[in-house]
């Protein structure tokens, strides 16, 4: 792959993760946050489902709680994000058996 291959292909999944942002009503940008880009990754894995929502955050030195949506149902889960880019404490919200 070249380099501006990998550019390219940095730059859409970037994009694409920016358009799962839903609006919180707070004045957050609409790029996530790295915590948030954390959760919405680590969440995506944890499911096996790309179709991810930002619901909300609240942010904390300790860590940032970030709420995920999941599916089309946007099932609930929580996450915890750093700003180094990791994440703890990924947790179903919701009693839905599947996603």
């Amino acid at each position: 792959m070249t380099q501006s291959h990998k550019l390219f292909a940095s730059l859409s999944a970037l994009l694409a993760l920016g358009a799962c942002v839903e609006d919180t009503g707070g004045a957050s940008s609409s790029m996530p946050s790295v915590e948030e880009q954390a959760c919405l990754r680590d969440v995506t894995r944890s499911t096996n489902n790309p179709d991810v929502v930002l619901m909300s955050s609240e942010f904390s030195q300790a860590g940032t709680t970030v709420i995920v949506g999941v599916g089309p149902q946007r099932a609930r889960w929580s996450c915890i994000g750093y700003s180094d880019g990791t994440t703890a404490d990924i947790t179903s919200l919701t009693n839905e058996g599947t996603l």
